[in-house]
């Protein structure tokens, strides 16, 4: 027989192994209760492109990116119960090619913390995309299927940069209908509104083939706050089959008195300068496409882009029309190979502006520009 002293050790350790148990349980499904998710995408091509220079020079090399910019982040999520949770995102950009970070963005060009709940929407604080942009990319943005924001996407350059640092934004959805609205702080002393920007969008997403959107910005300039910079948006588009037809306007008017000066914005004055986007009062863009699927692996993308621009100047007046075709093919579910072509014509003050929607790009400097890559994208 066991002595008294042998059956009490034993009931000390099973007892201590139970409650190692229980610990180790309670503390699974707390950690069920929170999550973090890495994810990204590495996305190059080699690009051929005509007049890429003042000169009129062509240019041959490993692009900083293809059909989408190449990227990494993290999303997390935390559940506080009764339908609600804590979220985040981090996110960075960078140039496969060279390895280094996007010179055009900050290291993290998506940055936010919120709280989102089942019945009173979605609050989120820090540098994230615009709803102008927001309505774009969920409705009738060209190419529908890819992932980012892609090189040459001219309706990006309508959205104002498409992220904006100091935003809080709020997201209510209502069956089929869901509605942001953003202010991003300007943060000056004694000069509240300066340098702020303020925005809206709608957008109508049911589960039959229709998708209807619209949305507004306007932007502040820091130093002359009376200035302002106002875009419109709207579109829709249409999927029948393995076909999707997309349509969309959008407007930007400057003041006479905005020089660029938006702390919030991408781009410094002297970048937004350089790359012509000062010297409009008013740029209007119309742009459709058809995205044809076929079967499970295989998309094509004839798209058209018509600018008209009224300068601040007389100079400043021109117009632009680009076209595009692109060929993506699925090699497993995170690997793609791809073909791209596009051509514009630029006249007036538009030659040389960046219409291609990604500044990374060179921006022709005479009235045609030709452009041809092959690329591959990873995504995990």
């Amino acid at each position: 027989m066991q002595s008294s002293n042998t059956k009490q050790f034993k009931l000390r350790r099973a007892a201590q192994l139970a409650f190692v148990v229980v610990l180790a349980g309670f503390g699974t499904a707390v950690r069920a209760q929170s999550s973090v998710t890495l994810y990204g995408l590495i996305d190059t091509a080699v690009r051929y492109t005509t007049h890429a220079n003042a000169a009129g020079g062509d240019k041959l090399q490993l692009a900083n990116g293809g059909l989408s910019e190449s990227n990494w982040g993290m999303l997390g999520a935390e559940d506080l119960g009764g339908g609600n949770r804590a979220i985040l995102q981090l996110e960075s950009r960078f140039f496969p090619n060279s390895g280094m970070s996007d010179p055009g963005y900050p290291f993290f060009n998506t940055a936010y913390v919120g709280l989102q709940s089942s019945t009173l929407g979605r609050l989120t604080l820090g540098r994230q995309t615009n709803p102008l942009a927001d309505a774009v990319l969920k409705t009738y943005v060209s190419a529908s299927w890819l992932p980012t924001v892609y090189q040459f996407r001219p309706e990006v350059a309508m959205a104002q940069g498409v992220w904006a640092s100091n935003m809080a934004k709020y997201i209510a959805r209502w069956q089929d209908v869901t509605v942001e609205l953003s202010y991003a702080f300007g943060g000056q002393a004694g000069a509240f509104g300066v340098g702020s920007q303020i925005g809206a969008s709608i957008t109508y997403i049911p589960q039959w083939p229709l998708r209807l959107a619209a949305g507004y910005l306007d932007s502040r300039d820091a130093v002359n706050g009376s200035a302002h910079f106002k875009a419109w948006t709207a579109g829709a588009a249409y999927t029948f089959a393995e076909t999707t037809v997309n349509f969309g306007w959008a407007m930007n008017r400057q003041d006479a008195g905005f020089v660029g000066n938006f702390p919030n914005g991408p781009f410094t004055a002297a970048q937004l300068t350089a790359l012509k986007f000062n010297t409009f009062s008013s740029r209007e863009m119309f742009f459709g496409g058809v995205s044809q699927q076929v079967g499970d692996n295989t998309h094509f993308s004839a798209n058209v882009w018509r600018t008209l621009q009224d300068g601040k100047a007389q100079s400043g007046d021109g117009n632009a029309t680009q076209f595009q075709l692109l060929a993506d093919y699925d090699l497993s579910r995170a690997t793609s190979v791809y073909a791209e072509a596009d051509y514009s014509l630029y006249r007036g003050g538009l030659v040389g502006a960046q219409l291609q929607g990604f500044v990374g790009m060179s921006a022709a400097a005479s009235t045609t520009q030709l452009g041809m890559m092959v690329g591959l994208r990873h995504m995990f």
